[in-house]
């Protein structure tokens, strides 16, 4: 069985008041271009599908074109979506009924049955291959806030609420999988040990005490795709436990990431391989300084001029960190004049001091 593990698309994300609709544009065409080239069996998005919980009508249209196109191209693919702390799992759920008819899947909460049993049906998935048979099952883990994992018969330890979800979920996966078939765990969380980039990722509880321990994921778990970290890495250096990363950088403390997707490769219930198809960057982040007000501005003025035939889509946004001894008022004024006719886009001006 093959997989695609994505996470973090962040659609309706603005860069300082830019918005990136043009690059996530580009990111879902490249990525049903793979789809059509690789033909995996099942996609897998691990959470923070949107950037806010409310997320602008263009981003909407986006996934929904996107899971569209998707199955008309592939009408054996499988999509497994799950809400990450950025959305609301409300909104993920609320067209399931109709993406349940493009064989997508999208889980947004967890509930609890009357007499407070987990209600872990909704939570497995079966995922077949092309043939029909089931070759793996799915363990759907949406972001766990607090509200859904901690009360009255559940305790108030949040960590140990989202503990023993894994816990109950895993052990109904293991009793419901019949020999051959591999389990596939699909979560967004923050792992301990995980590297966080400097400004994009919000923390999920005051205090990052919200790491969660890899052990969660027993060796009986073939490969555990998570979401929430941007940066692509293994947990604790292992092969099985991977964050995908983000598709397009989200920050400019992002700008040295390699962007990727993983595909998975299983066989039966052991884990073949797991390979990085790297995302081409529609748009380009460029960082100059930080350094004197005179330093940059020979280097603004040595900026390549705006080409009239390259698409303005194309232009790379610019951070520029000015060195400062003291306050100029004029600083902005400065710094655009000397880009004028200049092939970027100024999205932020930061200032230190001395």
């Amino acid at each position: 069985m093959r997989l695609f593990h994505t996470s973090d698309w962040h659609l309706g994300q603005n860069l300082h008041g830019q918005e990136r609709d043009f690059e996530h544009a580009c990111f879902l065409t490249w990525l049903l271009a793979r789809l059509a080239e690789r033909q995996p069996d099942v996609l897998l998005i691990a959470g923070d599908i949107f950037d806010t919980v409310n997320p602008p009508v263009k981003a909407q249209e986006r996934l929904y074109d996107f899971i569209v196109n998707a199955h008309e191209q592939q009408p054996l693919l499988t999509i497994v979506m799950i809400a990450g702390n950025h959305d609301s799992g409300s909104r993920i759920e609320l067209p399931a009924p109709l993406m349940r008819r493009l064989r997508t899947h999208a889980l947004g909460r967890v509930m609890w049955l009357n007499d407070g049993v987990l209600d872990v049906e909704r939570l497995l998935l079966p995922l077949p291959d092309a043939q029909g048979d089931i070759q793996a099952w799915c363990l759907a883990l949406p972001f766990l806030r607090p509200a859904e994992v901690t009360g009255p018969t559940l305790g108030d330890d949040y960590l140990r609420g989202i503990g023993r979800v894994h816990e109950l979920l895993i052990e109904a996966a293991n009793t419901k999988r019949q020999p051959g078939q591999a389990l596939i765990a699909i979560s967004h969380a923050h792992m301990a040990g995980g590297s966080v980039s400097e400004d994009s990722e919000r923390s999920l509880i005051i205090g990052n005490a919200e790491a969660l321990p890899a052990s969660l994921f027993g060796p009986s778990i073939t490969y555990v795709a998570l979401g929430h970290l941007h940066k692509p890495q293994r947990v604790n250096g292992e092969e099985r436990i991977r964050y995908s990363g983000s598709p397009i950088p989200l920050s400019f403390s992002e700008i040295g990431y390699q962007h990727q997707i993983l595909e998975i490769n299983c066989d039966g219930e052991t884990l073949s391989s797991v390979e990085p198809l790297l995302i081409p960057r529609a748009v380009n982040l460029q960082r100059l300084g930080p350094a004197p007000l005179a330093e940059l501005l020979v280097q603004l003025k040595a900026l390549p001029n705006v080409d009239l035939l390259a698409d303005p889509d194309r232009q790379p946004w610019l951070e520029v960190r000015v060195r400062l001894d003291e306050p100029q008022p004029d600083l902005r004024n400065q710094i655009e004049t000397a880009l004028q006719g200049k092939a970027v886009r100024l999205v932020r001006i930061g200032a230190e001091y001395a």
